[in-house]
């Protein structure tokens, strides 16, 4: 089955019915700029009530290292999320495995992008809007995605239970994340949409 994330967890009840209904991960925006962060002391309460096989996943944009760091020794995360301009060296520092975030665009090749970020877990594909890190709520063309990239694919990107089946049958991602998709309103999860998505999800892998 295709993986699922919820992302821009910033209530707990959120984070237990993603859980229940069977996603894969929950992510926590560590951006002080997006209407979807949270305090890390919130989001260390919200981790240590997760059942066991659920990734919690810590997203930064441009970090200081120092801000990572802090998260860390609060946050109990199993994996980092970079959506800005991070270098490879910077992403790998934490001692956390880490997928890096691009904004998909047809000048970009994605292949050489891959390849500066070989260490990474995965790459996450979302859509680019100019000064916009992410979270735009925004589709991009799929057909931008070339065959063989060396990293796991995890699309994002304006995905919504309805398109998300049509989304992976056309790109056949290793994961599917989704945010503003499933919410009621910034940073406010539909219990309805979470379960619509993953059922979804589940139907287009058949």
């Amino acid at each position: 089955m295709t993986a699922v994330k919820i992302c821009g967890i910033t209530r707990a009840e959120d984070a237990q019915t993603a859980a229940r209904l069977g996603a894969h991960a929950i992510g926590f925006v560590f951006y002080d700029k997006s209407p979807r962060f949270i305090d890390p002391r919130r989001a260390a309460a919200i981790a240590r009530a997760m059942p066991p096989f659920v990734t919690c996943v810590g997203l930064f944009v441009d970090p200081e290292p120092a801000w990572v760091r802090e998260v860390l020794g609060v946050v109990s995360l199993q994996l980092l999320q970079f959506h800005g301009d991070e270098p490879p060296e910077l992403c790998a520092r934490f001692a956390l495995p880490y997928v890096k975030a691009v904004r998909v665009r047809p000048e970009l090749d994605l292949l050489e992008y891959s390849a500066c970020y070989r260490e990474a877990r995965g790459l996450l594909l979302d859509a680019y809007r100019p000064g916009v890190p992410g979270g735009t709520g925004e589709r991009f063309d799929w057909s931008l995605v070339p065959q063989g990239l060396p990293l796991p694919v995890i699309l994002s990107g304006g995905l919504t239970p309805e398109n998300v089946v049509e989304a992976i049958r056309a790109v056949r991602p290793w994961a599917v994340d989704v945010s503003s998709g499933v919410e009621a309103d910034k940073g406010i999860k539909d219990a309805a949409k979470i379960a619509a998505f993953i059922e979804r999800v589940r139907n287009a892998d058949v």
